[in-house]
């Protein structure tokens, strides 16, 4: 689940830094929220609704995983209690749209965005779904954004600083002819679901936090197919944001900690799509 820059679990957070314990059990959890999307995988499929999916993810986090589901009753600083267990949003929905019983047609994407709790620490991941066949600009904004938040994931290792990564993404989303969303960003994570530091999807190199080993972080880009300017969904339940053009939106999210070297994602699974040929290995 994104995070709104003006909204957060409470004020005044610091950064927390993860020993071998805090890693350990974010591993699990990172796992545990991509094991969800890889079981949800074969139910995306035309005639499904979103409600459904919802609760198909519930049963599994609660009954298989004996996990919490994170987004459920969350209301991040103040909004309206997120009413659901995942976050579906479809076409030109950038984010935390929250499932209904609308069927799902062909041609349609879908962000189905997971975040689990166990024994206490989150595992926060997000992927784009096609639903049959769809656009070839479809299947394009989805590729390019999977491969920004892979130029941003790979850019992490002590010392850089988070405008590195919000640089590199950013670069190269427009490079491609989209725009990335500013209004939302990823966020540290751990036994708090949003913590410092904001990590922006865009940015100048050099500039804000720099990383250090034992942070823990999401990446994930919203990446719109128009303009960058979004806004509330009509649906006016206070957590539905779409383009403001309505052109497509696309976003992919991992969870990265910060290693001695470089980085490790947490949120990897049997089922995760492949790394891009241009990410160098990580020993």
């Amino acid at each position: 689940m994104a995070s709104n820059s003006h909204q957060w679990d409470n004020c005044g957070m610091t950064i927390t830094y993860k020993d071998a314990q805090g890693i350990a059990g974010m591993r699990i959890a990172g796992r545990l929220a991509s094991e969800v999307l890889d079981y949800l995988t074969p139910f995306v499929k035309p005639g499904v609704t979103t409600n459904a999916l919802d609760k198909l993810a519930h049963d599994y986090i609660t009954q298989v995983q004996g996990a919490i589901p994170a987004p459920l009753n969350y209301t991040g600083g103040g909004n309206t209690p997120y009413p659901k267990s995942i976050c579906t949003s479809v076409n030109h929905q950038v984010c935390h749209g929250i499932p209904n019983d609308k069927r799902l047609k062909k041609g349609d994407v879908v962000n189905i965005d997971v975040t689990v709790i166990k024994d206490g620490w989150h595992g926060d991941t997000s992927r784009m779904f096609m639903v049959g066949d769809v656009s070839i600009a479809a299947k394009r904004l989805s590729h390019i954004t999977y491969e920004a938040m892979w130029h941003g994931i790979k850019m992490v290792k002590p010392g850089v600083h988070l405008g590195d990564i919000g640089h590199a993404i950013q670069k190269f989303a427009e490079g491609h002819g989209f725009s990335v969303v500013r209004e939302f960003c990823g966020h540290g994570i751990g036994q708090v679901f949003h913590e410092e530091p904001q990590v922006l999807h865009y940015g100048r190199p050099g500039t804000l936090e720099k990383l250090v080993e034992g942070m823990t972080f999401t990446i994930e880009p919203m990446i719109n197919a128009g303009k960058k300017e979004i806004k509330e969904g009509p649906e006016k339940d206070g957590w539905t944001i779409v383009t403001k053009d309505h052109s497509l939106s696309a976003q992919w999210e991992h969870t990265v900690l910060v290693t001695a070297t470089g980085y490790e994602v947490m949120t990897l699974s049997a089922g995760s799509p492949a790394t891009p040929a241009f990410v160098p290995a990580q020993s």
